[in-house]
């Protein structure tokens, strides 16, 4: 695999490959896949931190997408090896965060999507924005990078 030069330090990352299922038909993966893999990557991530449904639960909080923005680079194509990469870059502490996302493909190191997602803290129960309880300003804390802005 080509050296990638990550948006920000440390990602934490996941191998996706383009399966039959992903193109569409101009013969590339479709839009939506990406968010698919993004999903995938950011609930991973938060997993990864402790911070999985169960947790989720049991603190009657989730942190929810408000705003989704989506930057296409270039088009993945079947059997294409990527890797999904994300970051919290941004958080008040409070209700919301920043995470982003960029995916790379494999074979030349590429970058085919940029994202970034505001998540807001809910109260499961009534889907209403809530303070972010202690674990998640810790575990989602604890991982925030500088995006420089």
């Amino acid at each position: 695999m080509t050296a990638i030069a990550w948006d920000y330090p440390n990602p934490f990352t996941v191998d996706v490959t383009v399966a039959e299922e992903d193109i569409d038909g101009l013969n590339h993966a479709n839009n939506a896949v990406y968010v698919k893999w993004c999903e995938m990557a950011g609930w991973a991530h938060s997993c990864h931190l402790g911070l999985d449904i169960e947790a989720y639960r049991a603190l009657d909080r989730a942190m929810a997408i408000q705003k989704a923005e989506y930057e296409y680079l270039q088009a993945s194509l079947l059997n294409d090896e990527l890797r999904v990469a994300t970051w919290i870059t941004e958080s008040d502490g409070k209700l919301s965060m920043i995470r982003r996302f960029q995916i790379v493909r494999a074979s030349d190191a590429a970058t085919v999507l940029r994202g970034q997602w505001k998540v807001v803290c809910i109260e499961m129960s009534s889907g209403r924005p809530r303070r972010m309880p202690a674990e998640f300003r810790d575990g989602y804390g604890a991982v925030l990078v500088d995006s420089g802005e």
